[in-house]
């Protein structure tokens, strides 16, 4: 499945409506400041692969403590709380990288942190956030997303800091977009992986203000594609969704609360099949010794599938925290799916 913007149905209105809105200018500063000791400024490189019109350049928040960008909003959130909000420890709903972030900002402020992940977390994820001090609960997934549209889990107490649709998480993904304009001010896409839609909708905040013509590329895998459904019906509807090795991305719809910003601004929405996924992967880490998890990779896998157009064209590599054996298996040239 895949959707452009031109092919857009007439917008409801009723879905307008949301106290979510898009960073401001000065929200991403104060979040550069937030995260300056903690988060890396992740390179910017060119990938070494011959596309006709197109230079592709990989984002590598892979490299980020904790292997994944959301350690950027996760930082960012715990800095805008209530000091007194945060003595009764923060609870999050993750598949596994925001959990990470999370546990790891809260262990620096010493704020007790409580994790529910879906069954099918990576492995490698789980055992990092146990080592980083958090309370890890296993739901399955229907369990675990009633949690994270809920903003609650029975029998715990802690501040709920969503993954996604908080405006501390929208601000600090948005200071990726403003370190992308100042190394590459004559951008003309970047393909972000779509889970939840912070991450677009944080990068692409930046993107309308300082530079709108870029081509802002949401990517989906096959396991789900709930952000080309929506786009191409006017609104968030329930799609099919099955576990697999994309087990940082994929859901059965957009949340109500993001659809308003994510038609702000996204111009295209793409899929990448398994086997374009587990492609990239190879060769990100025999080209760049880079190791990206099936959901980082998606960016790249649209990328040399020549979906973004021509141009400068800037991959979010989101995420590297996939299981050795897992990886292993990938770069022996076998497929896990």
């Amino acid at each position: 499945m895949y959707w452009r913007r031109h092919e857009r149905p007439a917008l409801d209105r009723s879905l307008t409506s949301s106290a979510l809105v898009l960073p401001s200018a000065a929200q991403v500063v104060a979040a550069r400041d937030n995260i300056r000791a903690f988060a890396l400024r992740a390179p910017l490189v060119k990938l070494n692969a011959d596309l006709p019109g197109a230079s592709i350049f990989l984002k590598l928040e892979n490299l980020q403590p904790w292997g994944s960008f959301k350690i950027r909003p996760a930082v960012n959130v715990l800095k805008t709380m209530d000091a007194t909000d945060l003595k009764r420890g923060v609870l999050t709903a993750s598949a596994g990288n925001f959990g990470q972030g999370l546990a790891f900002a809260a262990r620096a402020l010493g704020v007790p942190a409580t994790v529910v992940v879906p069954d099918a977390a990576a492995e490698t994820k789980v055992k990092a956030l146990i080592e980083l001090g958090a309370k890890v609960i296993r739901r399955s997934f229907d369990e675990w997303w009633t949690v994270l549209t809920s903003r609650s889990c029975a029998g715990e107490d802690g501040i709920f800091v969503h993954p996604v649709a908080e405006p501390g998480v929208l601000a600090g993904n948005a200071t990726i977009g403003a370190e992308i304009l100042e190394e590459l001010p004559d951008c003309d896409a970047v393909i972000v992986p779509f889970g939840g839609g912070g991450l677009i909708c944080g990068i692409g905040s930046v993107m309308r203000r300082l530079r709108p013509a870029v081509r802002m590329i949401v990517v989906e895998s096959e396991a789900a594609q709930p952000a080309a459904a929506a786009l191409q019906n006017g609104g968030p509807v329930r799609v099919p969704h099955r576990q697999s090795f994309v087990d940082g991305m994929g859901s059965t719809t957009v949340l109500p609360e993001m659809w308003p910003l994510l038609q702000k601004v996204a111009d295209q929405a793409e899929c990448v099949s398994f086997a374009q996924i587990t492609e990239a992967i190879r060769l990100l880490a025999h080209r760049h010794h880079v190791i990206a998890e099936a959901a980082g990779a998606v960016s790249v896998a649209a990328a040399l599938g020549a979906k973004a157009g021509k141009g400068n064209v800037v991959c979010i590599v989101s995420g590297g925290n996939i299981d050795t054996g897992k990886l292993g298996a990938i770069l022996g040239g076998q497929n896990p799916f």
